[in-house]
């Protein structure tokens, strides 16, 4: 036992092997130990038991006799695993103080960096790795405390990270938070994402949809924004500066006023979403976007967006872009700002 307090391994990671547990139970049993009748009765060699032995006295869940007898008795293995894990225990509480210390340590310091961020003069703050995009995104909706607005382009979100953005939305909506959501009309296609808006919505979120958006970008409190990387790595950046935030914001709200509230495909009717759509592709194309532009813009495949160019050319009886740009002009298919009546004059302009 004095071994055991001296080394706090013992025991741990252990498994006990079947000729251990064979010799204990022999031992509480009939609470005497001959090792060539135990091995006889146990199958054992007289080695196997003696290794048993010597494992059980180390763990201490066997021990001699304090009169030296040298007679072995078995310990309740309650007693046991108290002794043998008091040191491991002492160990965990002696890290997790020191663990405490260290981030006390850290924290201590965060008054400083949050003075040196708003000393500096473009507040603008470059966030490389996708952990720290995670932390810092958590940290900022942990203490929004009035508005949160953002940009998400793409028609689709894979189920588990709307799952974890649900669980967070929810504790931010349940301190009053404000949350408006700006997603593509594909999104409207995508079950997970219908399931997601729904149940959001119910706790108060707000969404609305578009054919185009600006980029991804999240804001904070109108006080602290986040943009993608423009390397196209998994990074962001921060942004404090006041002006520029408030550009954004403004952004935001132009697009917001424009779009439509969410709702699946089916609900608006398919025809509704074709049209709007039509008429979005007929602009990008009068300006001489290129393919991966357009469909960057819709939040579509590239695939799906080629099919649907294919299609609006063969409405118009072109055989290239500029024929196309020309019965658009000609026909005034653009001339009004009705979301509507554009998309009717092309789907008979043929």
């Amino acid at each position: 036992m004095r071994q055991q307090a001296e080394d706090p391994t013992i025991g741990v990671g252990h498994k006990l092997g079947p000729e251990e547990v064979a010799v204990y139970r022999q031992l509480a049993l009939h609470r005497q130990f001959d090792p060539a009748r135990t091995a006889a009765e146990l199958a054992l060699s007289e080695a196997q038991v003696t290794g048993a032995v010597d494992s059980l006295l180390q763990l201490g869940l066997l021990q001699r006799d304090t009169e030296g007898h040298g007679v072995l008795r078995a310990v309740d293995p309650h007693l046991a695993a108290a002794v043998a894990s008091a040191p491991v225990e002492r160990a965990i509480r002696e890290q997790e103080i020191s663990l405490r210390a260290l981030r006390d340590q850290f924290v201590q310091l965060s008054s400083h960096y949050e003075e040196g961020l708003r000393g500096a003069p473009a507040t603008l703050e470059t966030i490389p790795a996708l952990s720290e995009v995670r932390a810092a995104l958590d940290r900022a909706a942990e203490t929004c405390r009035e508005e949160m607005i953002t940009v998400q382009p793409g028609g689709t979100r894979a189920p588990e990270v709307l799952k974890d953005a649900l669980a967070r939305d929810s504790d931010v909506l349940a301190r009053g938070v404000r949350i408006r959501t700006l997603y593509h009309h594909t999104a409207r296609f995508n079950s997970p994402s219908q399931a997601y808006v729904a149940l959001a919505s119910a706790l108060g979120a707000e969404y609305r949809t578009a054919h185009q958006l600006c980029g991804r970008m999240i804001v904070f409190d109108r006080t602290l924004a986040f943009l993608p990387d423009h390397r196209g790595t998994w990074g962001a950046v921060a942004i404090r500066e006041p002006s520029v935030v408030h550009f954004l914001c403004e952004l935001f709200e132009q697009a917001w006023t424009e779009a439509q509230p969410f709702s699946d495909a089916a609900t608006d009717g398919l025809e509704v979403v074709a049209k709007d759509l039509d008429r979005t592709i007929l602009r990008l194309l009068a300006t001489g976007r290129k393919d991966e532009t357009i469909a960057r813009r819709l939040g579509m495949s590239l695939r799906t967006t080629r099919k649907h160019i294919a299609d609006i050319m063969q409405t118009l009886g072109a055989e290239s872009r500029f024929q196309a740009g020309f019965a658009v002009a000609t026909q005034g298919l653009l001339g009004d700002d009705d979301p509507g009546s554009g998309s009717e004059d092309l789907r008979s302009a043929h």
